[in-house]
């Protein structure tokens, strides 16, 4: 290894090093991440998860030493449970990789079938599904480690896994390039972006899909309009303006970490009020009638399609309305309506 290489080796962990640190400098907190991970179910300590945590962060942050603020927003928005069976699925913990296949093994299976054109119970679909299943396990000649190591957590595991199998399935045609020629050169490329394409879809396995993501939209909307009006200015600003914590501040007057602090609750509420909507149904609207409540695993399929590709636009739901008004500063802004 030159100098160059350990140099960036050192500085990566030194970063790691100090990621860590950060998360483990409120307690509280990090345990409620480890909760929220569920890994006690797996085995896996709280210090491990904390250096699984610190790798995820350091791959986010490239190089650049974030805020305490900043550090606990992004791993308060990441899929800490997928995150959890992850890690413990790449230490090789036996109970989580026989919750893991049975799970995602069916799954995998129909995404491929999706991509091959085949029923997910085909020879062909079943091969290569269950191909991936090496490279997950850490099996592959180049012994890398399990590919999970890769999983960040800021997509579900669901998401990833799909993107990863159709992105092994083009590598796959590809490399069968280098010992066969290929009667139609344009029909493979036309192949591999079908494939590609399909990575981005979600098999049609659940005829109630479009339902869940309909409701799921319904509730969110609900559950914003609800909200205080600081809390909703908080989270338009974030999420639908991307701006950082300081930018946040300045705005409305607060301090960076009451801002963090702020868009915490936010979230909390908004999911906690979005789980009780689908819970209790709604009321006959419209000569409609009353809709029932959602089981706890159907408000948990809800929430999986709703962050995979509901069609939310995060701008359009904080829209403010022509009369609404956000204190900053002591000071009123009134804000116009959309397009004006």
């Amino acid at each position: 290894m030159d100098m160059q290489a350990k140099k960036g080796s050192a500085d990566s962990a030194g970063i790691a090093g100090g990621v860590a640190a950060i998360l483990r400098s409120d307690g509280a907190i990090l345990a409620d991440w480890c909760a929220l991970a569920g890994i006690a179910e797996w085995g896996i300590s709280a210090e491990r998860f904390t250096e699984e945590l610190a790798r995820c962060a350091e791959a986010r942050f490239r190089g650049e030493q974030p805020s305490v603020d900043e550090l606990r927003v992004y791993v308060g928005a990441l899929r800490l449970k997928d995150l959890g069976l992850a890690c413990a699925c790449a230490d090789g913990v036996a109970e989580a990789w026989e919750h893991f296949v049975g799970v995602y093994r069916g799954y995998l299976r129909a995404c491929a079938g999706v991509m091959l054109a085949r029923s997910a119970s085909a020879p062909e679909a079943e091969e290569l599904a269950d191909s991936l299943f090496a490279e997950l396990y850490g099996l592959t000649a180049e012994k890398r480690g399990s590919l999970l190591r890769y999983f960040h957590g800021r997509s579900s595991l669901k998401t990833w896994l799909r993107a990863v199998l159709a992105q092994r399935h083009v590598d796959k045609i590809r490399a069968g390039r280098k010992f066969q020629e290929l009667e139609d050169e344009d029909g493979g490329r036309q192949a591999e972006s079908r494939i590609a394409a399909m990575a981005t879809l979600q098999v049609a396995a659940d005829p109630h899909r479009a339902k869940y993501l309909l409701k799921f939209t319904e509730a969110l909307q609900t559950a914003l309009k609800n909200l205080d009006a600081r809390d909703a200015e908080r989270l338009r600003m974030h999420y639908g303006e991307q701006k950082k914590l300081a930018e946040i501040g300045r705005a409305l007057g607060e301090h960076e970490s009451s801002v963090s602090r702020h868009l915490e609750k936010a979230r909390r509420d908004v999911r906690s009020a979005v789980e009780e909507i689908l819970r209790a149904g709604s009321e006959a609207v419209n000569g409609e009638g009353r809709s029932g409540g959602m089981s706890e695993a159907e408000i948990a399929l809800c929430f999986e399609y709703g962050a995979e590709d509901a069609p939310i636009d995060l701008d359009k739901l904080f829209s403010p309305s022509p009369a609404r008004k956000v204190e900053s500063g002591g000071k009123e802004i009134r804000e116009p309506r959309p397009g004006i």
